[in-house]
């Protein structure tokens, strides 16, 4: 890991994931993806958990079809996960841990973005049932004319929508399929959470267990503060 390029650094921008970064909503995807294998009767392969963390709803709704040996029924298994996915979030929305404090110091100095592969408005509500929707100047999500994670899109769009070079903006991400698209867009990229199996995280800079990090939030305490005068109030477009 190279966490100087962290905490020697002051970003001029900040992109967040959503779903397992800010959202504890991974426990969610998961609990959405066997109600839907459930349903259909089926049983969920060995590791499908981790090969499905990250990906856009409608690739996973596609990998559980392929990986149970029943592709004809892809369309209806993918609308069946978001809307198990949609209910499970709007009863239980909860923050990952330290998330909300360092959203709220950082959107004082600097701008923020959300880069998920999520709906527009599934990841709206859920910030907005958290309180902290109208921190973030942008919410981009992947769509008609932008590929989702691991492709470079959203970071790149999110980066651009405030105002700054991929270079001098920081991601915030838990999973390898995040942290490919963020690097492909050419950020620096924070890891956050358990981290993952095998090779793909470490082209993070740094990983921290939670966004509550002591070390994590005396840098933000410092270096974001140093990034310039308090920042206008963000106002969600």
């Amino acid at each position: 890991m190279t966490a100087h390029r962290i905490f020697d650094w002051s970003p001029a921008a900040i992109v967040f994931d959503c779903d397992g970064t800010l959202m504890d909503t991974e426990r969610h995807w998961q609990d959405a993806r066997n109600r839907v294998f459930r349903e259909f009767g089926l049983k969920p392969p060995a590791g499908f958990a981790e090969r499905a963390k990250g990906v856009h709803y409608t690739e996973c709704g596609s990998l559980m079809a392929e990986a149970t040996g029943k592709p004809d029924l892809t369309g209806d298994m993918t609308h069946s996960l978001l809307q198990h996915f949609t209910a499970l979030v709007a009863a239980d929305p909860v923050t990952m841990p330290g998330a909300a404090a360092l959203v709220r110091l950082a959107a004082r100095h600097l701008p923020l973005a959300v880069a998920s592969n999520c709906p527009l408005d599934m990841v709206e509500s859920s910030l907005d049932r958290a309180g902290l929707l109208g921190h973030f100047g942008h919410i981009v999500v992947a769509g008609d004319t932008l590929r989702p994670k691991p492709y470079p899109d959203v970071y790149a769009a999110a980066a651009d929508l405030c105002g700054v070079r991929p270079q001098d903006a920081l991601a915030v991400e838990d999973s390898v399929t995040g942290i490919d698209s963020a690097r492909s867009a050419g950020l620096r990229v924070l890891g956050t959470g358990p981290r993952p199996a095998g090779r793909g995280a470490d082209r993070v800079d740094l990983w921290v267990n939670t966004l509550g990090d002591p070390e994590l939030m005396a840098w933000a305490n410092t270096r974001i503060g140093m990034a310039g005068p308090p920042f206008p109030a963000s106002v969600h477009e």
